[in-house]
């Protein structure tokens, strides 16, 4: 979602100051399988999508799909030159420094936003689930402007100038493709426009031994961190902002040295507090079901960088520096582009350092990542472009690709599972077996730094072929879903049919939660058991008082598939994903002694077997209910703990065991008083069946 921000904030944490100067706008690019959110700045620092600090460690989500999968704590862009002469300080600087991030923004001064838009080469579809608004891509994304020949799905421009007299532009390409979908490309300009500030005021200065450094504080990932919301089954060994973040380097290719691959991978490492059996790679669960939750593998991949201002072949020897960052040392917050002995050390100590003989990965070796150094804070990977001259006028392209990887969910829990119970003997990645499980659970977790290493190919074939990847079909411009007495009805638009190679479209479905696996439960077009192209599905399998959520994809014959040749590609699947439940409506009841309360009596042990034990898991239901009444809840003893106002005309409506001060109840017997709130009439006979008045008590039971 956009966020328009208008005043001043300051926040304190751990004794970091973080102190925004005029807010700006962000969005989230969320049509692919890994979302991120980007700030109008041109950077996203460490508490910068809202200036709130539960947003501390957001970014980067992967699996997008499940909650709590982000990577992303801060990161970091600075600029530096040699023997800059200030025209705002009106002195000469040795070395001049302007920064945003880790901590550090200032749009009024020092980073200041000209131009954020996102475009799109389709509209966001509408989605509606019983007539609401039901796509979370309404409060994540901002599509400013829609264009149909934009060769990528979506795309934000983004227009920076700078207190150092250089102009940013940065455009980040998003996809939705299911063999492009966890990487996003960034393609920035640095051009020496003289601009040193908001006014616009420009200044004729050549730049010498200009550097552009990247910081990237990545934790993997926030479901075992403090905010996650399984993060109590791993504290104090968690991510904790990244600081057991393992940072690896490399400049050729792993199969191959002699073919340059400049990327850096980070991942989470071994945590020197850990409690639990064997270590915590791959974070697993171990007081719980033992699920793997930090699997991912995340970094960036550089594809190309200009040599010069006057040769725009890409220079393999960039980026020149590749040392990684203490996430909490002093050039992190308080950064001034006034300081000349803080710019001093952030120029020479960090951004024109080099590289190091070996990354921190293999510094840290098999040890702890967060005893390495020294600080609490852990290690943030860092890349450094430079030096450059650059005349006033002069331009230097540099283009990135940022991924995460890892295995899939399924596995995440299957491996867990069998590592915490000792399954063994264990099935190897590679087919071999291991009587050992912290061998099994790492092997299988540490797989994500080879489907890294593939999505960064697949990133820089993309770039290659002038990020132009065969594209999905679009997604249908309008998805409804319709809760019934006995089905679910799904309705969907035809515009995708028009697309070349259009084949038929697919429906899946979830149970209880949005953010779980999908299963497809229908499919029509040639060659599936509906061969006929249609655009309405009944869903008659639901079951009463559950919840259930879907989405629709369009999808091709798989002619253009650029990796698995035949498989067809489909739309992305947030295009259409409802957030909203869709359940079955019986119609209202018509006696007031046939309401039930279902289950009855309730019982905490037997939550698998009622509603399910996500969402529905504290659910009760008040059934054959009058379409329009009052339910108020009491205790035996009289206390009302909760109102309900059912107003949707059905005969059904679900209570989730909490109180209106949001406290889940004890076991006890309740009193349910039921009112009827409006006169209701038999619309064929017009005979009254209810009147405003009528009213009913039950009493059940709830065993916790």
């Amino acid at each position: 979602m956009k966020q328009q921000i208008s005043f001043v904030i300051g926040l304190a944490v751990f004794v970091q100051v973080y102190i925004p100067l005029q807010g700006g706008e962000t969005t989230f690019m969320a049509i692919g399988n890994l979302h991120n959110w980007y700030h109008s700045a041109g950077c996203e620092i460490e508490v910068g999508r809202t200036y709130q600090i539960p947003d501390q460690q957001d970014g980067l989500r992967w699996p997008a799909l499940y909650e709590t999968q982000d990577c992303q704590a801060a990161k970091a862009l600075w600029i530096g030159a040699t023997n800059y002469q200030d025209p705002i300080a009106d002195r000469l600087y040795e070395y001049k420094v302007v920064h945003i991030g880790p901590r550090v923004l200032d749009e009024i001064n020092e980073f200041m936003p000209v131009e954020f838009r996102m475009i799109g080469k389709f509209e966001t579809p509408q989605v509606y689930v019983d007539g609401v608004s039901g796509s979370k891509l309404d409060f994540l994304e901002n599509v400013t402007e829609v264009d149909p020949d934009l060769p990528v799905e979506r795309m934000i421009y983004n227009v920076v100038n700078t207190s150092i007299g250089i102009t940013m532009t940065r455009k980040i390409y998003g996809f939705s493709q299911q063999n492009h979908d966890n990487y996003m490309i960034y393609e920035y300009v640095f051009k020496n426009t003289g601009i040193v500030d908001i006014n616009g005021t420009t200044v004729n200065q050549t730049l010498n031994g200009v550097f552009f450094f990247f910081q990237y504080r990545y934790a993997v990932s926030r479901e075992g961190g403090p905010y996650g919301a399984t993060g109590k089954y791993w504290l104090p060994q968690s991510t904790s902002w990244g600081h057991n973040t393992m940072n690896d380097v490399f400049y050729s290719h792993p199969s191959n040295p002699a073919d340059p691959f400049r990327a850096t991978i980070s991942w989470h490492g071994k945590h020197s507090k850990w409690a639990g059996p064997g270590d915590n790679i791959g974070g697993p669960a171990y007081t719980w079901d033992g699920h793997l939750g930090a699997v991912q593998h995340v970094g960036v991949i550089t594809l190309h960088a200009d040599r010069s201002a006057t040769d725009k072949n890409d220079d393999i020897g960039q980026p020149y520096s590749t040392l990684e960052v203490g996430s909490d040392e002093d050039v992190t917050s308080g950064n001034s582009q006034f300081n000349p002995t803080m710019m001093q050390k952030e120029y020479t100590a960090y951004m024109a350092y080099g590289r190091p003989a070996e990354s921190h990965a293999t510094r840290v070796g098999d040890g702890f990542a967060d005893l390495y150094g020294n600080t609490p804070g852990g290690f943030s990977a860092a890349n450094g472009y430079g030096p450059y001259t650059l005349a006033q006028g002069d331009s230097i392209r540099i283009v990135m690709a940022e991924g995460v990887s890892g295995i899939n969910r399924r596995l995440c829990y299957e491996v867990g599972e069998n590592w915490l119970e000792g399954n063994s003997p264990f099935t190897l990645p590679d087919g071999g077996t291991t009587n050992n499980a912290n061998d099994y659970k790492n092997a299988w977790t540490l797989t994500g730094y080879d489907s890294l290493v593939q999505t960064f190919e697949r990133a820089r074939d993309n770039f290659e072929a002038g990020i132009t990847v065969p594209l999905a079909p679009p997604p249908p411009e309008q998805f409804t879903v319709t809760s019934g007495g006995d089905r679910i009805i799904l309705n969907w638009a035809e515009n995708a049919e028009s697309w070349p190679n259009f084949r038929g479209y697919r429906v899946y479905r979830a149970i209880f939660i949005p953010d779980t696996s999908y299963e497809r439960v229908f499919e029509c077009g040639p060659g599936t058991e509906n061969p006929q192209v249609v655009n309405e599905f009944s869903d008659t399998n639901p079951r009463r008082g559950v919840d259930y959520y879907y989405y629709v994809v369009s999808y091709d014959d798989g002619s253009t598939n650029d990796v698995d040749p035949g498989v067809p590609l489909e739309s992305g699947k947030f295009y259409t994903m409802t957030q909203e439940p869709a359940f079955l409506k019986r119609p209202p009841g018509v006696t007031l002694d046939n309401i039930r309360i279902v289950p009855n009596p309730y019982n905490i042990r037997a939550r698998d077997i009622q509603f399910g034990r996500a969402a529905g898991a504290d659910r009760i239901m008040f059934y054959n209910i009058p379409p329009f009444c009052t339910i108020k809840i009491y205790t035996e003893r009289g206390d009302l703990i909760q109102t309900l106002e059912h107003d949707d005309g059905s005969g059904d409506e679900a209570w989730n065991s909490v109180t209106s001060s949001r406290q889940v109840v004890v076991s006890g017997i309740y009193i349910a008083y039921i009112e009827v709130t409006k006169d209701y009439y038999n619309t064929e006979t017009g005979q009254k069946i209810f009147s405003a008045g009528d009213n009913i008590v039950k009493k059940f039971i709830i065993i916790r």
